[in-house]
């Protein structure tokens, strides 16, 4: 497999709300990946387009997985580590263990074959493309899916199968948080509790001391939710160990490679002028290794910049969080016909997303809105940027200046609308 021009690459055989995926004839191994400039958030589909996101969701992906398999990139990660000045001593000697030890030698797995050359068609699998394009190339793992089934009719899942299988995507995603921000769910959830329940959640999470929005912690959280049921659901780590598929010391290996992945995506946006908070990672199981799979780009990660404005200082979003706090903030009514359509989808098991288009159907619910240009041309500017950094078009410094720049005009749109006080309960440091 040397050559695979996009523009021949037929009709899809999966089509997400953000992706399609490709056969590739002759050869059943792998699958080509194409994204779309189509945005999704809460789970409703894609709801805008921001232009020029394909090229750019497609070269993060790239140069990220490719960065994952470089072991010079997992010894500066080690130096890192090393040094960082929030980590707890035993936290901190946990992470540097044998794994990111074998990482060091070798690199980790991915599912990453390379990325095709937009005009040539050319598999390239280091470096970037003269073309970037929209498609990478990927290794293929099996999907498997939890089995529903009820009890006393309550709707359950069932993953007896998982453990008896091989090369599939394990049914969880690992969220890694070496922050908490105001947007976090574990942050939302942990507001709700009381005392005690406080603690409890405390001690599963596995962090010292109370929450607090926009505080590093000294021991990132490694959280889970389900992947292959209708809607993700948080589990805890003793469910996540038993419905995943893997062996007890595989699935704490899993864990700790995740945070030293995070760690891979942490060293590149610290080099955007940015601050890393959190991401989701998906892993395949391969006999007796882990694999990096699914999708990495900026819509799966948070980063934040810290700006003044208005007498206040704000965390300003350069990924997806952006597009959730605008809808927050502008379309109020239709998050709330979400939140009530969701809780109904988990009581009675079904897809939420069937309940609110009938919903919007029968005049209940408030219908899809739009986006404003004005916003989303702020959008295409910072992915714009970030992709000039991954192609060498622009150095770190000078994309620095750009984000921050579009970042106060963010800020300033906002003003212009009358929610910058609202903006700050929920951005405000």
């Amino acid at each position: 497999m040397n050559k695979i021009l996009p523009s021949e690459l037929g009709e899809p055989f999966y089509e997400g709300s953000v992706q399609r995926l490709y056969a590739v004839p002759g050869d059943d191994a792998v699958m080509v990946t194409r994204t779309t400039s189509r945005g999704s958030v809460f789970d409703v589909g894609a709801l805008f387009e921001i232009a020029g996101h394909d090229v750019n969701r497609a070269l993060f992906r790239h140069v990220l997985y490719s960065r994952l398999a470089e072991p010079a990139v997992w010894r500066r990660v080690k130096a890192a580590i090393e040094s960082a000045p929030e980590l707890d001593p035993s936290y901190r000697a946990e992470l540097l263990g044998p794994l990111l030890e074998r990482c060091c030698e070798r690199g980790a797995r991915t599912h990453h074959e390379g990325m095709l050359d937009a005009l040539t068609g050319e598999v390239v699998r280091q470096g970037v493309p003269a073309n970037p394009s929209a498609c990478n190339v990927v290794r293929k793992y099996q999907i498997l899916k939890p089995e529903r089934m009820r009890f006393l009719g309550a709707p359950l899942f069932d993953y007896a199968k998982f453990p008896h299988e091989d090369r599939f995507v394990v049914p969880l995603e690992y969220i890694v948080r070496f922050g908490i921000t105001s947007a976090s769910s574990v942050y939302k959830k942990y507001l709700a509790m009381e005392g005690k329940a406080k603690a409890v959640f405390e001690r599963e999470l596995g962090v010292s001391r109370p929450l607090e929005a926009w505080q590093y912690l000294e021991r990132p959280i490694s959280d889970f939710t389900s992947k292959f049921e209708p809607e993700d659901r948080m589990v805890s780590k003793q469910e996540a160990v038993v419905m995943c598929g893997l062996s007890g010391a595989q699935f704490a290996e899993s864990g700790v490679l995740a945070v030293l992945g995070a760690w891979v995506v942490r060293d590149l946006v610290e080099e955007l002028g940015l601050q890393m908070w959190d991401l989701k990672w998906e892993f395949a199981k391969d006999g007796d290794e882990l694999v990096f799979v699914d999708t990495i780009d900026t819509d799966s990660i948070r980063a934040t910049m810290t700006l003044d404005h208005g007498g206040h200082r704000f965390a300003v979003h350069y990924n997806k969080q952006a597009m959730r706090d605008y809808f927050g903030l502008l379309h109020r009514d239709w998050i709330a016909d979400i939140a009530e359509a969701k809780g109904l989808g988990q009581k009675e098991g079904v897809a939420f997303t069937e309940i609110l288009k009938a919903g919007q159907a029968e005049g209940r619910y408030a219908g899809t809105p739009t986006v404003d240009p004005a916003f989303l041309a702020l959008q295409e500017r910072k992915m714009a940027a970030i992709r000039d950094y991954l192609t060498g078009a622009n150095d770190g410094p000078g994309v620095r200046e750009i984000l921050e720049s579009t970042g106060r005009e963010e800020l300033a749109f906002y003003e212009e609308r009358g929610v910058l006080e609202e903006l700050a309960k929920i951005n405000g440091i």
